[in-house]
């Protein structure tokens, strides 16, 4: 008999690579996980178990359907090694993750805004389908060329450098192809989600202003990307900041314009309060917006057909305002 634990973690790569399915099946298949996980009755749960691996098999990929795109050259991507105590594939990721991006672009005759990377929470799984991709759609109507990252996930169980060196390569990809995207080098937005948010911080922690990978990384090679700046030009921070009181290093740190956007029902608020004040004690611009009875992951989920919550999507036009006046400045 396949155990819950089993039969969700053979999941993973459909949710991980959701542009490459149909997006009805992925939402069924996100509401049979979760119907899954929350059974208590061992005989029901054995037979929705049976129902989800079922419809696992099933599930094939789109004719069309989008290719990967590796960030690191294989044998040259900066780690401490961590990865090597996810034997048990813990984390949605087996020990021989390579991290990797989605793009979503616009039609060639479109003048984009800009460029948004979108990083889902979690340790990504089924974060993946609202909060990266459907909200990569969402920057797509908006105008702007959109990015889905799939990284090693913040602390789950790599180090800050580690997912922060994941962003920076994308950034640093984004500018050097800047021309083929049709934007500005200088228009590339980091948007991350819950643990993602966190990632954005550690990029621009450990990879903005002059640090390289190479002060974190001795071993790693540095190649033509690595003379790209790797720190986003405005930080999306969507019910994602930093724990109240975990200190952050600024000397030789260039933080971003930064927007915050959480709801008054999200634990993340009491952490927002606390960062709130220290970015601005440190000279940072940060834009900050709440929303009332929104409690907390909420981006994109009216893709899952949940509609309780339509005012925190207001978010995305907040961001886009936003944006345009960090770049207009």
């Amino acid at each position: 008999m396949v155990s819950v634990e089993q039969a969700q973690h053979r999941s993973v790569p459909y949710f991980e690579d959701a542009p490459c399915y149909p997006a009805e099946k992925l939402v069924k298949l996100h509401g049979m996980r979760r119907e899954m996980l929350a059974e208590e009755d061992s005989v029901r749960r054995e037979r929705l178990v049976g129902e989800y691996l079922a419809f696992l098999d099933a599930m094939e990929k789109l004719p069309d359907a989008p290719s990967r795109v590796y960030l690191w050259q294989e044998g040259n991507m900066p780690s401490s090694g961590k990865y090597l105590e996810n034997r048990d594939y813990r984390y949605n990721h087996d020990p021989d993750f390579r991290p990797y991006m989605y793009e979503f672009l616009l039609p060639e005759d479109a003048a984009p805004k800009g460029a948004v990377i979108l990083c889902a929470g979690g340790d990504h799984g089924d974060c993946v389908i609202h909060e990266a991709y459907q909200s990569c759609l969402d920057f797509n109507r908006l105008g702007y060329q959109s990015f889905m990252l799939l990284n090693r996930t913040n602390r789950m169980p790599y180090t800050g450098q580690e997912c922060g060196a994941d962003a920076a390569r994308l950034i640093r990809m984004l500018r050097k192809d800047a021309a083929k995207y049709r934007i500005p080098q200088n228009r590339v937005a980091f948007a991350g989600f819950s643990n993602g948010g966190l990632t954005g911080e550690e990029c621009i922690r450990y990879y903005s202003g002059s640090r390289k990978v190479t002060d974190y990384f001795p071993d790693y090679v540095p190649d033509e990307l690595d003379d790209y700046y790797g720190a986003p030009d405005a930080f999306l921070c969507v019910y994602g900041p930093r724990f109240a009181g975990s200190e952050i290093d600024y000397a030789g740190v260039v933080y971003p314009p930064v927007f915050f956007a959480v709801g008054m029902e999200d634990a993340a608020l009491d952490n927002l309060h606390w960062v709130y004040r220290d970015l601005l004690e440190h000279g940072i611009r940060a834009e900050v917006h709440t929303f009332t009875g929104v409690p907390h992951g909420q981006a994109g989920v009216s893709l899952l057909g949940n509609f309780d919550y339509p005012n925190f999507e207001l978010w995305l036009p907040l961001a886009d305002a936003f944006m345009q006046r960090v770049y207009g400045n």
